[in-house]
């Protein structure tokens, strides 16, 4: 692995210095007087510096880590892939990139992704304007997501789709958010494996402990490394993961509202909540367990309108998170891995 780079620097519009002035007066960064400079502070380990001239300059161990996860996504808006090969030269070498779709939506499955990287399909996938799928449209994740399975094939991604059913019943024998990605992950990645037996380096969300996807890994899987990182998705296989995830999951829900005379909704809005109402008005309350993942707290509120309760949703809706269940006995949950439920 190449040392880190300790110095960077580029010339910001006028709109980019007003925005990454505003980030660093809001963030958690201290004030430093440096000579000719708008704005200077300390950072995590680093200097930034921006001068009047439009040149930012960031110097210290912590550069590349301040470049690659808040500069480049929250200010210059896209990710330096010409600067990351000589800055992170292993952004473009051989490995896989995992993410999901779907984990905070109600309606939907829940979709985990796995796509494969060299420096020939970074580049590839950086001209065909692949990105974070929540800097995309839905078209633009429709577009880019044919190119890109055109691109791998079917060796070199994986997806891992767990409709409402499906989730339901696993969830109903987990019951912990966190254990199901990390099953669904390890799934993914033991299924890329099968097509590019050589990968050797895994990378993914930070959403949990590591060890949750390292013992849900098979005999395959436990000889690749694997790193969690916050804001993953500036790696480019991450990033092509979660445009690949993203697709499934609009198209499955797309499919599901089609099934049942509506169109289902993203997240867990309001709107939401009134959609999944009308929709067990029409059908019966047995209709969440197949659009919808019942452990939310939406479930709840949808019965509650309607008159129904849980037992009405049989043993498949019935589960509900760890957190919650204690929230009502008063007791603590019995797992410290469990995640709230949206």
């Amino acid at each position: 692995m190449a040392t880190p780079r300790t110095s960077y620097g580029c010339t910001l519009t006028e709109p980019q210095r007003e925005k990454l002035i505003a980030l660093l007066e809001a963030g958690n960064y201290r004030p430093a007087s440096v000579p000719h400079t708008i704005i200077a502070v300390d950072g995590s380990n680093c200097r930034i510096n921006l001068y009047k001239s439009g040149k930012l300059l960031v110097q210290g161990k912590g550069t590349e880590d301040f470049v690659v996860f808040t500069l480049e996504p929250e200010i210059l808006g896209r990710a330096e892939l010409g600067y990351e090969k000589i800055l992170k030269p292993e952004a473009t070498a051989p490995h896989m990139g995992i993410d999901e779709s779907g984990k905070g939506d109600f309606f939907g499955p829940l979709v985990v992704a796995a796509a494969y990287v060299d420096p020939t399909l970074a580049k590839a996938m950086e001209q065909i304007g692949v990105k974070d799928c929540k800097k995309l449209s839905d078209k633009q994740v429709f577009a880019i997501g044919a190119r890109l399975r055109a691109l791998l094939g079917t060796n070199r991604y994986k997806l891992v789709t767990l409709p409402p059913e499906t989730y339901n019943r696993l969830y109903a024998k987990i019951r912990n958010v966190n254990r199901l990605l990390a099953w669904a992950h390890a799934r993914a990645i033991e299924d890329l494996l099968t097509g590019v037996p050589s990968c050797p380096r895994a990378v993914a969300d930070q959403f949990g402990a590591a060890h949750l996807i390292k013992r849900s890994l098979m005999k395959k899987g436990r000889e690749i490394t694997l790193e969690q990182h916050h804001k993953a998705e500036s790696d480019i296989a991450v990033a092509a993961a979660s445009v690949l995830a993203r697709e499934q999951f609009l198209l499955i829900l797309q499919r599901l509202g089609k099934l049942h005379g509506t169109t289902l909704l993203k997240g867990a809005s309001d709107a939401v909540r009134q959609t999944a109402i009308d929709l067990v008005r029409a059908k019966g309350p047995g209709v969440l367990v197949s659009v919808a993942k019942c452990h939310f707290r939406t479930t709840d509120a949808v019965l509650a309108a309607t008159g129904a309760s849980r037992a009405d949703l049989g043993e498949l809706g019935a589960a509900v998170s760890r957190h919650a269940e204690a929230e009502k006995t008063g007791k603590p949950p019995a797992d410290d891995d469990d995640t709230r439920a949206p």
